[in-house]
């Protein structure tokens, strides 16, 4: 199957229906299905073939669903990239993707097109308030068969260590997850879906407009996430499926005149993205009267491997069980099976599995091992076999020759009630190796000492985990989808308090 059917097939059950909007402005699903298919024509006219990559940094603006799915329409693959890259990424990508032509909003017209100049890349500006005009005047393309194990999506890493690597995904990988999406969230043609995480990454773009277009549901956009912004949206909209990470859930809840909105209509909420705080979790749950259910994945499982089911028992801190027809190992360092109760590296197995990382045999061989993807990610399983992620193997401190998993010590910092988000953090100690530390915002309106979060932490964790460097900041640097870079986080001078 091509994965452009799921809108085949919703433009002609509900052509009608609001596919896309942004605020006023509204696609309906024959629409968004008529524009694709032209750019799909204005493809062929550039002599993109079947199998071929076409890149698109687009924000969320409804051009970014109808080239998407233009993309696909015409047989190609679609290479998604953030809007905030400068040249020298945008041409990075270009290059190893082999773009054959690239659509990129005019906003950031100067750096993409620069980008796209170094790789010779067909260069396609796109407005934020339409197309360029050209599209109108193009003849629709055929719509092209492709084979459940062609590419469909290919989706870079963020390139922690080295360079970035694409993630070849399938139409079958994609279009599988997508109806697993729908079923875990119950989407129906009548729900309104939150999109504010961006469609150029992989939760936003399976969980929200592939599993929208796939039921027939709605997806009412914000380019960027602010949560006055979001608050009016949710309100206005009566939006009643919420997707969102961890740092989104803690604004919408720490917002102080949220009460002055009325947000009755949202059913259910997804988080994803990274770990979400119990204290978040329960917090939102009471303030807002709509259940949070968190997920996990990664850009190379389609994104969603596992998740807490609305139809069974919710765990605060778990990640659920995994989805149907995916597995879960937890493996030593020697990749051997952990005892029960113990901690280890999950690895998955399953349809979400990407087919590797694009021209890189030697990364993919590393990564997926016997049809095993390795994440990188420890956890613990439970009796009931809920997953618990404890943190990334790498992230994972070492003091004094004792582990400690930095987000273990965040959910206790949590708690302290002036905290408004934590992240902790190794830095070089000269005897002990590694010693903990952290850096906070503050709620608005509150105060307090690094020496009264120290004492805080100290009461609730063991001596070896608290961590001595506490640092008040305004802001912690966040990625696109709102998730903490602790790479980028600028780590003060300061000697460690006993």
């Amino acid at each position: 199957m091509n994965l452009a059917e799921h809108l085949v097939r919703s433009a002609e059950a509900y052509p009608d229906h609001i596919a896309v909007k942004l605020d006023d402005a509204v696609v309906p699903y024959r629409v968004l299905a008529g524009a694709a298919a032209k750019v799909a024509g204005w493809l062929g006219e550039l002599g993109v073939q079947p199998g071929d990559r076409v890149a698109v940094s687009l924000p969320n603006i409804p051009q970014m669903p109808i080239v998407y799915y233009g993309i696909l329409w015409a047989g190609g693959v679609v290479v998604p990239m953030n809007p905030l890259y400068r040249a020298r990424e945008f041409a990075y990508v270009l290059s190893d993707a082999d773009a054959k032509a690239f659509f990129a909003w005019d906003g950031i017209a100067e750096e993409a097109e620069k980008g796209a100049a170094d790789v010779r890349a067909e260069f396609i500006p796109v407005s934020a308030t339409g197309f360029v005009p050209e599209l109108m005047t193009r003849e629709p393309g055929p719509f092209v068969d492709r084979d459940d194990a062609d590419t469909a999506v290919v989706l870079y890493t963020s390139g922690t260590t080295g360079s970035p690597k694409g993630a070849e995904l399938t139409h079958a990988n994609m279009g599988r997850n997508a109806e697993i999406s729908v079923g875990l969230l119950s989407t129906s043609p009548e729900d309104v879906l939150f999109g504010g995480l961006p469609l150029f990454h992989s939760f936003g773009q399976t969980v929200g407009m592939n599993a929208a277009v796939l039921a027939g549901a709605t997806m009412t956009l914000i380019p960027r996430f602010e949560p006055t912004k979001a608050l009016e949206i949710l309100q206005r909209d009566k939006v009643t499926i919420m997707l969102g990470v961890p740092t989104m859930y803690v604004a919408l809840l720490q917002y102080p005149d949220k009460a002055d909105y009325d947000l009755s209509t949202p059913r259910i909420c997804a988080s994803g993205g990274a770990s979400l705080p119990v204290e978040v979790l329960r917090g939102f749950d009471a303030a807002f009267g709509a259940m949070i259910l968190e997920g996990y994945g990664l850009s190379e499982t389609s994104p969603v491997a596992s998740f807490n089911h609305a139809d069974r028992e919710r765990k605060p801190g778990s990640i659920g069980q995994p989805i149907d027809g995916v597995q879960f190992r937890l493996i030593d360092s020697d990749g051997y099976d952990v005892s029960e109760g113990e901690i280890g590296e999950i690895v998955i197995k399953g349809h979400n599995v990407m087919k590797g990382y694009l021209g890189n045999p030697e990364a993919t061989a590393w990564a997926i091992r016997d049809g095993w993807f390795r994440t990188g990610d420890l956890a613990r399983r439970d009796e009931e076999g809920y997953y618990y992620i404890v943190d990334r193997a790498k992230d994972m401190i070492i003091r004094g020759g004792y582990n400690v998993y930095p987000r273990e010590v965040e959910e206790v910092l949590y708690e302290h009630p002036a905290v408004a988000s934590a992240a902790v953090v190794g830095i070089p100690h000269p005897e002990l190796g590694e010693e903990v530390a952290a850096a906070i915002t503050l709620k608005p309106g509150s105060s307090t000492t690094d020496g009264e979060i120290r004492e805080f932490a100290k009461q609730r964790v063991a001596a070896y985990k608290y961590p001595r460097v506490i640092w008040v900041t305004t802001e912690l640097p966040m990625g696109p989808t709102g998730k903490i870079l602790k790479r980028e986080i600028h780590i003060p001078t300061a000697d460690p308090t006993p």
